[in-house]
């Protein structure tokens, strides 16, 4: 046998065993969201196959437990978000590599000290300011929160992206009478597509599994989305596994919808932003 073929043997056997240790998790949650709760406490081998099939767990967590009304609020906290964010990253990351700004690799390095700092020493500032501005229980402030947080993770994958754009195309659009505003939205924009796909994965991804930052901001049962939502299927003193991992299911759905759209240009944009 020859060499490189022991190391494609050795290399898709390691990628098998990945994949498998990966799956084992889903493979557990998708079996409890079937199970009965008494199972859970008669059955220890999560692994097993459910002696009768709960399919009411899923309608349960739907209804009963208002995860369809969390899933509402987690998607109007997303699709508003995720678009600013895009917006403001990239509109940073084209000054910083397509306009003469001084000292623009320093204020690059200033704004990723943002990814460096932890979200946890944010929380009692945030909470005050919060609370004097009246923007506790409120979206706006949620919105305001995760666009601070997530602008740097958008400027280093945008100029990473912007950077591997040719300067030529900048002077060809300027012979041809573009400004500054047109050349970001119809020249930079469309040709940056991978990226925009990449940060609208990323972005819409940490919004809507986000739970230290909402947990303080958003108190109110009808304003929390599905991370905090979740939490009310955990009682003081027992807890519904079955409706819980129903509902960790239903709460991906929205999640890989985002996914498949934009899977295919989502790795071209990842390999921009690592050139950089």
């Amino acid at each position: 046998m020859k060499k490189k073929t022991r190391k494609k043997i050795v290399f898709y056997f390691l990628l098998t065993v990945a994949a498998v240790v990966w799956m084992l998790p889903l493979v557990m949650i998708v079996l409890s969201a079937i199970r009965k709760t008494s199972e859970f406490y008669t059955n220890l081998n999560l692994f097993s196959i459910p002696e009768t099939i709960q399919w009411e767990n899923f309608t349960d967590a739907w209804n009963k437990g208002n995860l369809g009304r969390y899933m509402a609020n987690g998607l109007l906290v997303s699709c508003v978000e995720v678009p600013l964010e895009v917006l403001l990253s990239s509109m940073c990351a084209f000054a910083l590599t397509r306009l003469k700004v001084k000292h623009s690799n320093a204020l690059f390095m200033f704004i990723l000290v943002g990814m460096m700092l932890p979200r946890q020493m944010a929380l009692i500032p945030l909470n005050i300011m919060y609370t004097k501005a009246g923007l506790v229980n409120t979206y706006p402030g949620l919105w305001l929160t995760y666009v601070g947080f997530g602008i740097p993770m958008g400027v280093l994958v945008f100029r990473g992206f912007f950077r591997s754009i040719p300067m030529e195309l900048d002077e060809a659009a300027k012979i041809d009478g573009c400004g500054k505003y047109r050349l970001f939205a119809s020249v930079i924009m469309p040709v940056a597509k991978p990226a925009v796909a990449t940060m609208c994965i990323l972005d819409f991804l940490g919004t809507w599994n986000e739970f230290l930052l909402q947990s303080v901001l958003i108190t109110k049962d009808t304003m929390k989305t599905v991370p905090n939502g979740l939490l009310s299927f955990m009682g003081e003193f027992s807890t519904d596994y079955g409706l819980l991992s129903a509902g960790v299911l239903i709460s991906i759905i929205p999640v890989l919808v985002i996914y498949l759209v934009f899977q295919r240009q989502f790795v071209e944009g990842m390999a921009g932003a690592v050139k950089a």
